[in-house]
């Protein structure tokens, strides 16, 4: 399929998350956090979101794959922490118009309850990476998201919960869970329109620290 940066694609995205049915978790012990699925173009006016690598020193997560975000503050909301996280990563500010709908909250091994949002960027969004939580950003292309060659999967430390992975040639490199099961379920749900559930995947061993 070939997807272009416009207003339908803003309404296909919006349409598909408005009629998706979120799967919230219980607090549980865990710790709230907020992602952003950014979706924005490459340089080549390429749909695409925005990924990012976290830097090697990070006392969290180190030199893992990530999308924008972070804990959420006491007296915010998770969609609050997903913007404010977003302008202190990567220098982008956008306004609340820029929500186009919510994912499933996805539970860590790392202790934490991620709640993904998904914001339209628009083209020629400029980006000003934070080096102390940012050591490089990427544009993963809406055709790779949409490739038959993900999701992939890996034993998890019990068979009914495998490792789910991805592949994107757009990294050079294979990116796991939890980052991987949010985007998987974006291209599903925000995509597609299918109610896939991702919180059942676990992550690997290296990212539960």
């Amino acid at each position: 399929m070939i997807f272009t940066l416009d207003e339908s694609l803003r309404q296909r995205l919006s349409d598909n998350l408005e009629g998706f049915e979120i799967q919230p978790l219980a607090g549980d012990g865990l710790r709230s956090a907020a992602v952003a699925l950014v979706v924005t173009s490459d340089p080549e006016g390429v749909p695409a979101i925005l990924l990012t690598l976290r830097p090697v020193r990070m006392g969290r997560h180190s030199n893992q794959y990530a999308l924008p975000g972070g804990k959420v503050d006491p007296g915010e909301t998770a969609t609050q922490a997903a913007f404010r996280e977003l302008s202190e990563e990567l220098g982008i500010d956008l306004p609340p118009s820029a929500l186009l709908g919510q994912l499933d909250d996805y539970p860590t091994r790392s202790g934490f309850r991620i709640t993904p949002f998904v914001l339209w960027a628009g083209a020629g969004v400029t980006i000003t990476p934070e080096p102390t939580e940012v050591a490089e950003v990427h544009y993963i292309p809406f055709a790779e998201l949409d490739s038959d060659a993900i999701p992939l999967f890996a034993p998890g430390e019990t068979e009914d919960r495998p490792v789910l992975y991805s592949n994107f040639p757009a990294l050079g490199t294979q990116m796991y869970s939890p980052t991987a099961s949010i985007i998987y379920q974006f291209r599903e749900a925000a995509l597609h329109g299918r109610r896939t559930r991702v919180s059942h995947f676990d992550q690997p061993r290296f990212a539960w620290r």
